[in-house]
């Protein structure tokens, strides 16, 4: 049985060990903190069955998925250990400066950060904002997606096991518009990480900027409006291929899932086709099945949602081809639709509906811009064997990540921070070398060592 955090435990969780004096708020990372992210990274590792096997919500039952996103919480500690130790040592960095003194900066963590984490992926964004925010020398107060608070609570259970002194880290479940909304407007919170929907985002922001004290870190990666740009050269096959799965993948309920492909009019009919038929051969059930390809969305309200949009697309738009949907539960069976033009979409529209938008070669500047000026920056997908069109769509499109004749899903640790700019996000990446930077304070330190007789590098020449 899981409870909702209460008042009085929010306030008890931001006045324990990690208020109790100063040194404890502006604790560095370093070396200490990279060694717990190292060992809750094996312990990751060594518990994935059992990880596995914690129910999720529905929608995220996938065997195959389970264990990626294990991979990947694993993938970000291992990475942010290396950036405390990098980043974080005592000494800080050195800077040039005149004879006579010596300058270095300094990181520190900023205090208690309040770590807000969606349900979809309910282990690996968890883990990355908490190992982030610690690794920076920060304590941390976590509220897991009210889908998703066993997952959790097990990550939990593994980081005290590391070593981290429990005081540093406090597990506190709940719902959005009571836990999460008590724990943004909190005099005691020094910062918040944040991957969820926009509109939560501006609330957050919106509370954030309402509370007297320090102005604090508010570290955001929301949705998108997620474009994917197809010239006449692109290979169809794997055009189709990467399409169905950045639209269809995990019922399109990710956050760089494609939502909007753009179709050259000379080749859009044959691409469609193959669309079509592609949609034709996935099969759609229960996520615990190896032969699903698409299960359910998260609940009645998300299927709802899309249940309107549809009804919108049938009369404003053309349906090209849909899939027939299971009964019961809460099923969505994806959906292959043309609209006019990008600002059709006000909003993201979070599950498997693809809308395709024909153009003109000679139209491409009109209609990029405006997919641009919805301001959204999360991915964005080329399709082409041509680099100079590959290039002006990125000029066009500002993205955080752009994928050039790849699906757009499936970001790896390291090799592609993930994080979006404009509505989609407020940096520094996730999973990226800027990662911790954010969740840290800088301070300069100037040391006259004349005082003390000389410079120590002059008197070794």
């Amino acid at each position: 049985m899981v409870s909702e955090a209460l008042l009085a435990q929010i306030d008890q969780a931001f006045k324990a060990g990690p208020r109790r004096p100063a040194r404890l708020r502006t604790r560095p990372g370093g070396p200490a903190r990279a060694t717990v992210a190292a060992r809750h990274g094996r312990s990751l590792e060594a518990s994935l069955e059992r990880l596995v096997a914690i129910p999720r919500p529905r929608s995220r039952q996938d065997p195959g998925r389970r264990v990626a996103e294990v991979r990947e919480a694993v993938d970000f500690c291992r990475y942010y250990a290396v950036l405390a130790e990098d980043q974080f040592g005592l000494a800080g960095q050195l800077l040039h400066g005149p004879v006579g003194e010596t300058n270095s900066l300094r990181l520190a963590g900023r205090g208690v950060f309040v770590c807000i984490s969606p349900w979809n992926f309910p282990l690996a964004i968890f883990t990355g904002q908490i190992a982030a925010a610690l690794a920076a020398g920060n304590a941390v107060l976590a509220k897991p997606a009210e889908q998703a608070p066993l997952i959790a609570h097990e990550a939990v259970k593994l980081f005290h096991a590391a070593g981290l002194d429990p005081r540093l880290l406090a597990l506190l479940p709940g719902r959005g518009e009571t836990v999460g909304a008590a724990l943004t407007a909190h005099e005691q919170l020094d910062g918040v990480a944040f991957t969820g929907g926009t509109e939560t985002a501006w609330r957050i922001n919106q509370t954030l900027a309402q509370r007297q004290g320090p102005i604090v870190p508010f570290i955001a990666e929301t949705g998108g409006l997620n474009g994917m740009f197809v010239d006449t050269t692109a290979q169809r096959e794997q055009v189709i291929d990467d399409v169905i799965a950045s639209a269809f993948g995990s019922a399109g309920q990710r956050c760089s899932a494609l939502r909007l492909l753009f179709l050259p009019h000379d080749t859009a009919d044959h691409i469609i086709d193959g669309l079509k038929g592609a949609m034709d051969a996935l099969v759609i059930g229960d996520p615990a099945l190896a032969a699903t390809d698409v299960g359910p969305v998260i609940d009645a309200e998300a299927k709802a949602a899309l249940d309107q949009h549809l009804i919108r697309l049938r009369h404003e738009a053309k349906v090209l081809h849909s899939l027939e949907t299971p009964r019961g539960g809460t099923f969505f069976a994806p959906v292959l639709a043309e609209i006019p033009a990008a600002d059709f979409l006000e909003r993201e529209v979070f599950g498997p509906i693809l809308h395709v938008v024909r153009y003109a070669p000679e139209d491409l500047d009109a209609v990029a811009t405006a997919l641009a000026a919805r301001r959204y920056g999360l991915t964005l997908g080329v399709h082409s064997r041509i680099e100079s069109f590959a290039a002006d769509v990125q000029r066009l499109v500002p993205a955080g990540n752009a994928y050039v004749n790849r699906a757009m899903t499936g970001a790896v640790v390291g090799v592609q921070p993930f994080g979006g700019e404009g509505l989609s996000g407020t940096g520094p990446k996730a999973g990226g070398p800027h990662a911790l930077l954010r969740y840290a304070v800088e301070r300069a330190v100037s040391i006259n060592i004349t005082a003390q007789g000389g410079d120590p590098a002059l008197l070794n020449l």
